[in-house]
């Protein structure tokens, strides 16, 4: 089976966009607006990949092309902003036999690693696909390493009463007894953007983590992303800011993409318990199923994660590395 590759240089962004909402495996970051931000903040190439079988196409996949000195990278998504998923989508699928949907995606992955190497020839390839991805076989085939990692999505559709029922028996005490205080959670402007980041990066510095996510990034997300893909969410208590969280919405889910860190003074009051409520509760407004928890691989942090009820989703890394590319693959490591 042949399935061409093609760059979307020719397409508006209301074309590609159209692709990415169709395609499946698919999230914000996919989106025309945010790779060109992404490309920008990164000082990188990005190359929107198209794969067609006749004119029929089958899948996207966006990929950034950067040099480090002598070394060529490609990354999907790169690393240093803390973009979590990335990789290909899938289109016109569902309705194939498993035999020639498995030989289609083959000949897409295929097409697309042929065409880096054809036109970038980079020394390393980093991907990381969106949660559910559900076959990465094509790329172990072609000499790259997998491996697993994970997050963890919580089903918010039902009564609310049945949600909260499926939490840990603190997070429903507190998020019950939070109403004794005089406490608002909303989603705000981008001027919100700052404290959240800012809290953050406090929080990191603590704990000697690198952290790269620069407000102006995220404003610039917020900015030129289509309406409601950015949007965050502030915690105050007695009209003091405790807590954030940045949501990224797409489709049937809302991400708890930055934020939620332990406040940065002690208060007797479950800020992040709060926050997640709240932003869930949104979630469930806009029409949201889905709330991805954003990561299920730091024990301390899974203990809280968990106590919310979720279901543990595997997602994949995909790496390979010339013996040059190798350093890149540790500087990879440090910063993603």
């Amino acid at each position: 089976m042949t399935i061409e590759i093609a760059s979307a240089e020719g397409l508006t962004p209301a074309e590609w966009n159209g692709l990415v909402e169709r395609a499946r495996y698919t999230d914000a970051m996919h989106q025309w607006e945010a790779l060109a931000v992404i490309a920008r903040e990164t000082d990188s190439t990005v190359h929107r990949l198209i794969g067609y079988k006749g004119q029929e196409p089958v899948g996207v996949f966006p990929v950034f092309e950067r040099r480090y000195g002598p070394i060529t990278a490609v990354f999907s998504p790169p690393p240093g902003l803390r973009i979590v998923y990335l990789g290909p989508g899938l289109l016109n699928m569902d309705k194939l036999t498993q035999r020639k949907t498995e030989r289609r995606q083959r000949a897409f992955i295929d097409g697309v690693l042929a065409w880096i190497d054809e036109r970038i020839d980079p020394s390393y390839i980093h991907v990381r696909t969106t949660p559910g991805y559900p076959d990465v076989r094509p790329f172990t085939w072609n000499d790259c390493a997998v491996s697993p990692t994970y997050t963890y999505h919580l089903d918010i559709t039902g009564p609310e009463s049945d949600l909260l029922d499926r939490f840990s028996r603190d997070a429903r005490t507190n998020i019950r007894d939070a109403a004794a205080t005089d406490y608002d959670v909303d989603e705000r402007g981008p001027g919100a953007i700052d404290r959240i980041v800012k809290q953050v990066r406090s929080r990191y510095a603590a704990q000697d983590v690198p952290y790269d996510v620069t407000p102006s990034f995220v404003r610039e997300l917020y900015e030129q992303t289509p309406d409601g893909t950015i949007r965050p969410f502030t915690c105050r208590v007695d009209g003091s800011f405790v807590g954030g969280i940045l949501t990224v919405a797409f489709g049937d889910t809302i991400a708890r993409w930055q934020g939620g860190v332990k406040p940065d003074a002690d208060r007797d009051f479950p800020v992040n318990d709060v926050l997640d409520w709240e932003v869930l509760c949104a979630g469930r407004e806009i029409g949201c199923t889905t709330y991805d928890l954003v990561g299920a691989n730091t024990p301390r942090i899974n203990r809280y994660k968990s106590k919310f009820g979720p279901r543990l989703t595997p997602f994949y890394e995909i790496e390979r590395a010339s013996l040059l590319g190798s350093l890149a693959a540790r500087l990879y490591k440090h910063r993603k």
